[in-house]
């Protein structure tokens, strides 16, 4: 093979299949999560954790294999946001979390999920650091507010960080899609 040519990934990859398997225990979640007695609230804890582990590892494997594929690329993001975004929905359904909370931190990450395809066209802006520390950060929330005994303090204090750090990142993303948008329209001469 040179250089030029590129190997042909398969779709049906472990990558992909992890993946697709976090977007198949969505549903398990919220219903785990809205059964009611404390074994089902665990069970709910255990399917969010298994499917964020596989959130890691997907990519990971992605990664180090060279499993990287255009499904993967648009799969792996909805997978992470259906995942978090039914934590957060069933938390403020259930009263746990207020609803702000959850309309914060959805709306920026529909409003990044837009621009990343309005770029597509132009380039990839790809995810940085402080996209990683908000990943961990509000899986690190979501699970202290499935956690029964841990005390609210302990999670408004997670959540407030990672809420923070949703919106600094997705001002961040914002500048740099303006910037990659300038330097665009001046290689085009416009």
């Amino acid at each position: 093979m040179t250089r030029d040519e590129r190997r042909v990934v398969s779709p049906w990859n472990i990558a992909n299949v992890l993946t697709v398997l976090r977007l198949a225990l969505v549903p398990f979640f919220v219903v785990c999560l809205f059964l009611p007695g404390m074994g089902w609230r665990l069970a709910a804890l255990g399917v969010f954790v298994v499917a964020s582990i596989t959130d890691h590892l997907d990519g990971e494997l992605a990664r180090r294999y060279g499993l990287i594929t255009d499904f993967g690329k648009i799969a792996d993001p909805i997978a992470d946001k259906a995942l978090t975004g039914a934590a957060l929905v069933c938390l403020s359904i259930l009263n746990e979390l207020p609803w702000w909370v959850t309309i914060v931190i959805l709306g920026r990450e529909v409003g990044i999920t837009v621009l990343r395809f309005v770029l597509l066209r132009h380039a990839v802006i790809p995810a940085s650091y402080g996209g990683k520390v908000k990943t961990v950060l509000q899986i690190a929330a979501i699970v202290l507010y499935l956690l029964p005994w841990v005390p609210d303090p302990v999670r408004w204090v997670v959540m407030g960080a990672a809420l923070l750090i949703t919106v600094a990142t997705g001002v961040d993303y914002v500048v740099r899609a303006i910037r990659l948008r300038k330097v665009a329209r001046q290689s085009r001469g416009e």
